[in-house]
């Protein structure tokens, strides 16, 4: 099986994560019990989970020209991702600081800083976009590259793969660019008022979608007529941070390898649970035969 290119559009930030017993309230300080920097960014992860599970991997996106940026470009390009086109601009990286309690729950702050900056494709990005198998995306950039790079990929017969976080209204000129769209409950009703109650109503916007339910799985439904409930793959979990990073990044390769989009689901749920098994996101993110080993067929 030929490796599929997949083409991550995204962020990159230095991730801070802190282990605690339990999550701060308002006001409150709380002593850690562990400390790991890594690198982070749902573009940066996705392209990571994908190259793990088996692609030709790529990122776009913008670092910046602090210590943060350099060492973030050396880990992700570690990774096996191909980082040739990630701009570096003047200022600070994106960072996100993470705090995870006992029970692999966790709060995320993120600056975007240079994520913020990733604007105007290049040519020569629009064509590893053209390129590409599977273009694959998020909204911790700006929505216009976003939008712009979907176009380019909707005319060139690249499929398009929306992650539609954080949650936040999306433009119809993208929704309209967009073959499969993978969304939260929050996300989704950011979209369209409705959650796991309706998720069919995600397919007024898009032709095929993916509501993940955390520890209750996922529905996949498409307008052919597909409305199918995937279980969660049981683990004991550490860390949830980058499970949904590596479900998305998982299925784009197995849609990309040709897989039947269910099918695609189901292992892209192996993969964000076996990554939920280890601490930290950019890290935890597992090989393809990490997921092929939790992966249970219909």
């Amino acid at each position: 099986m030929s490796r599929p290119r997949v083409v991550v559009l995204g962020s990159a930030n230095m991730d801070l994560v802190v282990t605690t017993a339990a999550l701060p309230k308002p006001g409150e300080t709380v002593f850690g019990t562990d400390f790991v920097m890594v690198a982070g960014g749902k573009g940066a992860n996705q392209a990571i989970a994908a190259t793990r599970a088996g692609a030709d991997g790529a990122l776009l996106g913008a670092i910046g020209s602090d210590s943060f940026g350099v060492t973030l470009k050396a880990r992700i390009s570690a990774a096996g991702v191909d980082t040739e086109r990630v701009r570096v601009v003047y200022g600070a990286s994106g960072v996100a600081v993470v705090t995870v309690d006992a029970d692999g729950e966790n709060t995320i702050v993120v600056t975007r800083a240079a994520n913020s900056a990733f604007v105007g494709l290049t040519e020569d990005e629009l064509t590893a976009v053209r390129e590409a198998d599977v273009l694959v995306a998020q909204l911790e950039v700006p929505p216009a590259t976003v939008t712009e790079a979907a176009l380019a990929a909707r005319d060139a017969g690249t499929r398009v793969v929306l992650n539609a976080a954080p949650a936040q209204p999306v433009p119809a000129e993208l929704l309209d660019a967009v073959d499969l769209l993978v969304v939260n409950e929050a996300e989704a009703r950011a979209i369209t008022g409705r959650g796991r109650e309706d998720p069919a109503a995600l397919l007024a916007v898009v032709p095929r979608a993916v509501l993940t339910l955390g520890r209750h799985g996922a529905w996949y439904g498409d307008r052919d007529g597909t409305a199918v409930h995937v279980p969660a793959v049981k683990v004991d979990l550490v860390d949830s941070t980058g499970a949904g990073d590596a479900f998305t990044g998982a299925l784009a390769v197995a849609w990309g390898e040709g897989r039947e989009p269910v099918d695609a689901v189901r292992w892209a749920s192996a993969a964000g649970a076996a990554c939920a098994r280890r601490l930290g996101a950019s890290v935890s993110l597992p090989l393809r035969s990490e997921i092929d080993a939790l992966y249970v067929p219909a």
